[in-house]
C-alpha cells in the first residue's frame, strides 16, 4: 500500500488537470549562422480595470487574490526576441497552390459547437507541436503561459493570401488563443482576447521576411473575455467579465537580414558587429501581381471561423435603409460583447 513520488506526480496532474511548466524541447528554434534573422518587438498596455463591468460597483464580492494575476501583468514578458526567417514557414500556403482570399488552417480547431469545451481547471499549456511552436513562441512574448488553442470553439489559426508576386506572398492571419494568468495555489484565471490578427510578407521559400505584425484589434469598446474560478474543480463557481486592452502587439523592427555575409575575399563578416553601426541593407521593391483588400481578407477569415457570418450583419442604422430598400423586416440583436470574436 505504497506509491512513490514519481508514481504520485502523474496521478495528481491527471486529477487536477494540470501539468508542470514544461521545458518544451520540441519548441527549440535554434539559429543557424548562415540564415537570415529578424528582431520582433512586443508592445503592451495592460487591460484597463475601469472597462470591466465589475468595476462599476468597485469589484464588490471579487477577492483581490482572484485578480492578482491580471493586476500584476503590466508589461510584456519579453520586450524583444530574435527569430530565424525559416521559423515562419508555417505561414506559407499549403502546397503553394492557393487562390487569393481562400482560407487555409495553420492550426486546425478540434472543437465544434457540438463537442463542448476543454477543461477550465488547468494552469500550464500542453507542449506545442509542429506549426503550433512558432505561434506559441510569439505569444510567449506577452505572457509565459499562452494556450494556442482556446477552451471553446472556434479554435486555432486560419490564414489567406492577400498579395502575390514572383518571389513573395503577403499572408493575413487570424489566431484564437488565450492565456492562463494564475499558478497554484491560486485558482485559474483565463484571459481570452477577441482575436489576434495581422500579416506577414515573406519569400515563397521562407528564407526572407520583409514585414510582420500581429495584434489584438482595439477598435471596439470591449475586446477581452476574462473567466476565473473560485475553487479547484470543474464544478467550482466561475466569474465572467469583459474588458478592454488598448495595446497587445508584435511587430518586426525591419526585414530579416543575414547573420553572416562574405566579403570579396570570401571571409565571413558579422552583419551585426559588436561595435559600430550594423551594416545597411538595400531591399528591392516588391511588384505585386495580384492583391486583395485587407477588409475583404478579414471578412473571409471571419467566415472561416464563424460560418454564421455568411449572413450579412449590418450596423443598427444601416439595417433600416436596407430593410426599406428590400421591403423586409429588421431582426435586431443586442449583445454584451461582439458575437464574432472570442471576447463574447
Amino acid at each position: 500500500m505504497y506509491i512513490s513520488p514519481e508514481e504520485f506526480k502523474p496521478i495528481a496532474e491527471k486529477l487536477t488537470g494540470s501539468t508542470p511548466a514544461a521545458s518544451y524541447e520540441e519548441e527549440e528554434l535554434p539559429l543557424d549562422p548562415s540564415e537570415e534573422t529578424l528582431t520582433i518587438e512586443a508592445r503592451f498596455q495592460p487591460l484597463i480595470p475601469e472597462s470591466m463591468t465589475k468595476s462599476k460597483d468597485g469589484f464588490l464580492g471579487v477577492s483581490r487574490l482572484a485578480l492578482s494575476g491580471l493586476r500584476n501583468w503590466t508589461t510584456a514578458a519579453l520586450p524583444s526576441a530574435v527569430f530565424a526567417a525559416r521559423h515562419f514557414q508555417p505561414f506559407l500556403p499549403p502546397g503553394g497552390q492557393v487562390e487569393l482570399g481562400e482560407p487555409w488552417w495553420i492550426i486546425p480547431g478540434e472543437l465544434s459547437v457540438f463537442t463542448g469545451y476543454l477543461s477550465n481547471n488547468r494552469f500550464y499549456p500542453p507542449p506545442p507541436k509542429g506549426k503550433e511552436v512558432i505561434i506559441h513562441r510569439l505569444l510567449s512574448m506577452f505572457h509565459p503561459r499562452p494556450f494556442v488553442k482556446t477552451r471553446f470553439a472556434p479554435q486555432g489559426a486560419v490564414a489567406c493570401l492577400t498579395a502575390v508576386s514572383d518571389f513573395y506572398y503577403t499572408v493575413m492571419f487570424r489566431i484564437h488563443a488565450e492565456f492562463q494568468l494564475s499558478e497554484p495555489p491560486d485558482f485559474p484565471f483565463w484571459f481570452s482576447p477577441g482575436q489576434f490578427t495581422g500579416h506577414i510578407i515573406l519569400s515563397k521559400d521562407a528564407t526572407h521576411i520583409r514585414d510582420f505584425r500581429l495584434f489584438v484589434p482595439n477598435h471596439r469598446s470591449l475586446n477581452v473575455d476574462m473567466e476565473w474560478l473560485y475553487g479547484a474543480s470543474e464544478s467550482s463557481n466561475m466569474e465572467v467579465d469583459i474588458g478592454y486592452i488598448p495595446q497587445m502587439e508584435l511587430e518586426a523592427l525591419g526585414p530579416s537580414v543575414p547573420s553572416m555575409i562574405l566579403d570579396e575575399d570570401g571571409n565571413m563578416i558579422d552583419s551585426r558587429p559588436p561595435s559600430g553601426e550594423p551594416l545597411q541593407f538595400v531591399f528591392e521593391e516588391i511588384k505585386w501581381q495580384q492583391e486583395l483588400s485587407w477588409e475583404e481578407a478579414a471578412r473571409r477569415l471571419e467566415v472561416a471561423m464563424y460560418p454564421f457570418k455568411k449572413v450579412t450583419y449590418l450596423p443598427f442604422t444601416e439595417a433600416f435603409d436596407q430593410a426599406r430598400a428590400k421591403n423586409k423586416l429588421v431582426h435586431s440583436i443586442l449583445l454584451w460583447g461582439a458575437l464574432d470574436d472570442q471576447s463574447c
